[in-house]
């Protein structure tokens, strides 16, 4: 078993910055590929960011290209989404996933393990 837990979630202004994180522990977190998805309220899960095992590879939704960032830490076990810029349509709670078969990509029923969410609030 994994377990994923993310913080960093809040309220923001409009054009603010929030700095997600994504702290993993029971598993070998450096051999996963991970991701963050969201989801707003009566809207399906949406593929946000990934980033693949070593960090080299990352890969975004075009929405939040340019604007937000994806890494990782493996000696820390932590995963993190720097968010800027933010817009009022980025209002979602914010989940990090992993995928131990490093071939999810953005489909989210491919992922193994899922952390609880994180509140994101854009105000305009």
């Amino acid at each position: 078993q994994m377990q994923l837990v993310e913080s960093g979630g809040g309220l923001v202004q409009a054009g603010g910055s929030l700095r997600l994180s994504c702290a993993a522990s029971g598993r070998t977190f450096s051999t996963y590929d991970m991701a963050w998805f969201r989801q707003a309220p009566g809207k399906e899960r949406e593929f946000v960011a990934a980033i693949s095992w070593s960090g080299v590879s990352t890969y975004y939704v075009d929405s939040v290209k340019g604007r937000f960032t994806i890494s990782r830490d493996n000696a820390k076990n932590t995963m993190y989404l720097q968010m800027n810029s933010l817009k009022p349509e980025d209002t979602a709670v914010y989940y990090c996933a992993a995928d131990r078969s490093a071939r999810a990509g953005q489909n989210a029923a491919r992922y193994d393990y899922w952390g609880q969410g994180t509140q994101v609030t854009v105000s305009s």
